[in-house]
């Protein structure tokens, strides 16, 4: 039979440990399961061991493990892709449009995704403008859905790649996944290069904004001449929100009054980025209620932004 009280460390064999250190034993026990480091983190932070960063950071590296590349992907119905048989010439004012570091390139049709192209390679088109699109194409990284998110992180950093093609068990293209989607699961949201400690609102061509979510309503409509109503909210992301009854997701548009709203990029919380246009008064598609108050037209595009 197995002895009750093992022989701990200091301890003389054949003697029972104390009460107290057997009660020491159980409260020192390392976690035995995920749940337990879980616990344990959560006790740390209720002792200000470690600050809100670090338990976010540490609780989100635990959750990618048990997470799938379907969960976190841009859906196929939300990349923009780039026809390999336009002209580049005729792409590039998309390109800047949508302002991503890389596009999927299809042949034809959307379910051909022949590979990846690069906007730093728009500088090898200039030197050379008798490039095509086909050229300047790279082969592509595809994945399963059922990749677990944490092994695809470590297959990004090996092959120094940013970006794979999600695709089901018949071939078929279903999403993609950048880096920076798997390293928003654990740091939480990436800003990217527009970003600024001040600045919030920035100019992203003719008639065109391109404004973080977290820009306060009064400062977008003295900004911009908007008309956005007060409400239980006191950002641009939180009115997007409140109008649509859901948190945003990335592709989802409102229209109110001339201007038209879109959401460029979002997490699991929230959105993080949008786009403003200016429309023509042509355009202007707003409904008026009998108070005189604009109310937003929701407009659900067939396609959206992918992941920059």
């Amino acid at each position: 039979m197995s002895d009750p009280y093992p022989t701990m460390p200091g301890s003389s064999p054949g003697k029972k440990p104390s009460l107290i250190k057997r009660l020491l034993s159980r409260v020192r026990r390392e976690p035995e399961n995920r749940e337990g480091i879980v616990t344990v983190l959560d006790a740390a932070r209720a002792r200000n061991l470690i600050d809100t960063n670090a338990y976010s950071m540490l609780k989100g590296a635990l959750a990618v493990s048990d997470m799938a590349a379907v969960e976190i992907m841009v859906p196929r119905a939300q990349m923009d892709m780039l026809d390999v048989n336009v002209p580049l010439k005729n792409l590039v004012p998309r390109i800047l449009e949508m302002a991503h570091s890389r596009f999927p390139v299809f042949d034809e049709s959307r379910d051909n995704l022949i590979g990846i192209f690069m906007t730093k390679d728009l500088l090898r088109y200039v030197l050379n403008p008798s490039l095509t699109l086909r050229d300047l194409t790279r082969p592509a990284v595809f994945i399963p859905e059922s990749k677990r998110v944490n092994v695809l992180l470590q297959e990004f950093r090996q092959q120094r790649n940013h970006i794979a093609i999600v695709i089901d068990e018949h071939g078929g293209v279903t999403g993609l996944v950048t880096l920076e989607d798997v390293l928003e699961q654990i740091v939480g949201a990436i800003e990217d290069e527009f970003d600024d400690s001040e600045q919030t609102i920035f100019a992203d061509g003719l008639q065109t904004w391109r404004v973080m979510a977290t820009t306060e309503v009064d400062t977008l409509n003295e900004a911009l001449a908007c008309s956005l109503p007060e409400g239980d909210y006191e950002t641009i992301g939180g009115w997007f929100a409140h109008t649509l009854g859901r948190i945003p997701k990335r592709g989802d548009r409102l229209q109110l009054n001339h201007m038209q709203f879109e959401v460029l990029r979002a997490d699991t919380r929230r959105a993080l980025w949008i786009r403003i246009r200016k429309l023509p008064d042509t355009q202007s598609t707003s409904s008026t209620s009998s108070t005189g108050s604009s109310t937003p037209s929701l407009t659900v595009p067939s396609t959206a932004s992918s992941s920059d």
